[in-house]
């Protein structure tokens, strides 16, 4: 096994069959403690939970969900347990200084588990890997910059560099970054929204105007019926259970469409309160299991449903008002759903077609209605085609820009929307780059940079030689791990910025550096005053992070600082931009930010208001930014994906113990899965006619373009999914998906769509 991969080894698994299906109560709570206050000293972990979530405290590093008003917030507990193992990991009393480099060799560390190098601490120092080199070495903040001066003005072109950004990183770090790429001379800025929502983005861009959803967390409260597709928020966003509570309490219905059952989805048991704790309440009003990738089919039934009914009755289905006033394209949809037969539709998406009537009918009864959605729709060859479609269904019943109603991408980082509104993007906007150049004197370039896919191919054919990271778990985020090895170790220079050890630190160009940046928890002193900063949630609010633990050690820097110091080493006294007097007060930054991206106005003053502020978003309020101002009905064509009889089609996802690539244990609660993550889902009539044994150690093979590409030592677990489809954990997974595969437009890597065979060892 190559250490661009964890290692194949096998664990004693447990599988627990009879699990509840409520989510979070107490063993949530009891979760949440045993991982922070065995990561540090009580006090400290008091303090990291308490002031989580709360005005002038942390926004949590994990996910985007959205903070209710202050005046609802519970003053004890605001967080999940996937928030509290976040601020566990990173808020960590355990040190990774410079003695454990000289202990371990590159090679001996990259052997480890991705748990075992979460669980060595916060990293101290800069870090340096020479040519050649065996262990990393200490290295100087000065030395380091220098380091990466000479290697970026030694390329060709500024396209030959590729700088990439996670979505933890801050407004104002975000800010920073894309100035000083864009002043280095390129537009090469893949960032993590290319491998996850940026399907999101596309469909809502070209049908609605902007890449964003359209609700608040108001809004999903007051909503009388949810629909939640392609998302798992008992692990992935559990304080979305609270906010589903709050619709089911008020009357609303809510319905789950999924290819696996969640717990998540069926029931909760709110740990706030005592009813919540001792019953919990049920959520799902309908569970829809679909196989993977037939969303696109289910939302085409349903419209040819709801249009035979408007046949019958006229007028009492459509919302021709709003059809007529506000869209356009509504003949050309129409008339393509003669194209397909409701029939066939319900075989593709392995739902029977009174299922699909009664929920067309719930449909029919509500027009405040919310379509909520995350990497279950958006990691497929046609994930804009597919977002485009339910955004059909929400314009023919008038369900956008009204409370209550609208579209709900529900984000996966805590500020990945807040980086590409600060400019994180491949392609320049161009009332940013005017604005650039009147506030900083230079003018950005135009030529459209890499994305992710794009930028590993170019290190790949040596066209890009210096790789440099804001945050983040590049190799191990990304697909077709091996391939994607063989990138980064073709550059002269790597550069990770990062809070901890992950696998990227491993597999790296001639030379690497690891710089330790401060996190979100962490107190960020500058010029003797402690700074705030900023993030943005899945609503597009704007609202203030500021740490309040001491620092795991005095010679890490903010991101804003490094990258602050890293333009001015570059640029240095020449440049029209003052790169140290940005950081000595990050109000300074926010002020360049307010004069020069569109919506921030005023932003040092709003920010502090007691719920932040929110960015403009004309859908929200029934109007379409689009090239003819108004929203777009669109035709999209569904082509069912053709699996072989000898093949099987995956998903991979994340298990209860992790959070994106960062592993917090061997264990997925939920799933009745313990003490392992070498998994392979799978239907009891697959596990028969494939003639497995539970539990039995397989291998997993692609192949795509003649290529055969492989994982080995997974334990076939039986479970409730569609026959014909199988479900795996990543990063353990991400070997089997091919480069290529990526999704129309948007250029997202297929994770929940890959054909693959199963075969005994």
């Amino acid at each position: 096994m190559s250490i661009a991969q964890s290692p194949a080894e096998l664990r004693d698994l447990k599988h627990e069959t009879n699990m509840s299906d409520k989510a979070v109560g107490v063993a949530a709570v009891l979760s949440s403690f045993k991982h922070v206050f065995t990561s540090m000293p009580p006090l400290r972990g008091s303090v990291a939970l308490l002031k989580l979530n709360q005005k002038g405290g942390i926004d949590c590093p994990s996910c985007a969900w959205p903070d209710p008003d202050v005046k609802d917030r519970s003053a004890i507990a605001e967080y999940c347990e996937s928030g509290a193992k976040a601020i566990a990991e990173e808020a960590t009393s355990r040190k990774v200084g410079s003695v454990h480099f000289q202990r371990y060799s590159v090679e001996e560390m990259g052997q480890q588990t991705d748990f075992w190098m979460s669980q060595q601490g916060r990293l101290t120092h800069p870090m340096f890997l020479k040519e050649g080199g065996t262990h990393y070495e200490k290295i100087s903040w000065e030395d380091a910059f220098n380091l990466i001066a000479e290697e970026l003005n030694a390329l060709n072109s500024p396209d030959e560099a590729v700088f990439y950004t996670s979505g933890r990183s801050s407004n104002e770090a975000a800010y920073l970054y894309q100035l000083f790429v864009r002043q280095f001379g390129t537009n090469n800025m893949p960032d993590c929204s290319n491998m996850c929502h940026e399907s999101s983005g596309v469909a809502l861009g070209e049908t609605l105007g902007i890449g964003k959803g359209s609700t608040t967390l108001n809004d999903l409260e007051n909503a009388e019926l949810i629909i939640i597709m392609g998302q798992n928020p008992g692990t992935n966003a559990p304080r979305m259970l609270t906010a589903l509570e709050k619709a089911k309490e008020k009357g609303g219905k809510i319905v789950a469409i999924n290819p696996l059952v969640e717990t998540g989805l069926t029931g909760y048991k709110n740990p706030q309160t005592v009813k919540g704790m001792l019953k919990g309440i049920d959520l799902a009003d309908m569970y829809l299991q679909i196989r993977i990738n037939s969303d696109m089919a289910l939302m085409k039934a349903l419209l040819k449903i709801l249009w035979e009914e408007e046949l019958k009755r006229p007028g009492s289905i459509f919302d021709f008002d709003f059809i007529q006033l506000k869209t356009q394209g509504y003949d050309e949809m129409i008339s393509d759903l003669d194209n397909y037969s409701l029939e066939q539709l319900s075989v593709d998406c392995g739902v029977e077609t009174s299922q699909i009537r009664e929920l067309a009918k719930m449909i029919e009864e509500r027009k405040k209605i919310i379509i909520c959605w995350a990497m279950g729709l958006t990691q497929h060859k046609n994930s804009v085609s597919t977002i485009k479609e339910v955004v059909n269904l929400l314009l023919l019943r008038g369900s956008i820009g009204k409370p209550g109603a609208g579209t709900f991408p529900v984000r996966g980082h805590s500020n990945v929307q807040g980086d590409r509104t600060m400019g994180i993007f491949h392609k320049m906007k161009g009332n940013l780059a005017e604005k650039i150049e009147e506030y900083f004197g230079f003018e950005p370039p135009k030529k459209e940079g890499l994305d992710v896919v794009e930028s590993i191919k170019a290190m790949h054919q040596g066209k890009a030689k210096v790789f440099m990271a804001l945050g983040g778990n590049f190799l191990s985020a990304t697909p077709d791990t091996e391939y994607t090895a063989e990138a980064l170790r073709s550059c002269n220079l790597t550069v990770q910025v990062s809070t901890k050890l992950n696998r990227s630190h491993f597999i790296h160009g001639r030379k690497a550096l690891i710089l330790p940046c401060l996190g979100r928890t962490d107190r960020d002193i500058q010029s003797k005053k402690s700074q705030l900063l900023t993030t943005e949630n899945s609503t597009g609010m704007v609202q203030t992070t500021e740490g309040k633990l001491n620092p795991p050690s005095k010679d890490l820097m903010s991101e804003p600082a490094i990258i602050a110091n890293l333009g001015h080493k570059m640029f240095g006294s020449t440049a029209k931009v003052n790169w140290m007097g940005m950081v000595e007060d990050y109000d300074v930054i926010r002020d360049f930010i307010s004069k020069t991206v569109k919506g921030c106005e005023e932003m040092n003053t709003r920010v502090r208001e007691d719920n932040g502020f929110e960015l403009p978003n004309k859908p929200r309020y029934g109007t379409f930014p689009t090239d003819t101002g108004k929203a777009k009905f669109t035709v999209n064509k569904w082509n069912p994906i053709q699996v072989k009889d000898d093949e099987l089609l995956m998903m991979t996802l994340r298990s209860h113990d992790q959070f994106n690539t960062t592993i917090y244990g061997f264990d997925d609660r939920y799933r009745g899965i313990f003490n392992e993550r070498r998994v392979v889902f799978m239907n009891d009539k697959d596990i028969a006619k494939f003639g497995f044994k539970n539990y039995e150690v397989v291998d997993i093979s692609s192949y795509y373009d003649g290529k055969k590409r492989s994982i080995q030592n997974f334990k076939v677990v039986p479970y409730n999914i569609p026959v014909g489809c199988i479900a795996t954990y990543y990063p353990e997974s991400n070997p089997l998906i091919p480069i290529e595969c990526v999704a129309e437009e948007s250029n997202t890597p297929t994770s929940k769509s890959v054909i693959v065979k199963v075969e005994k060892q």
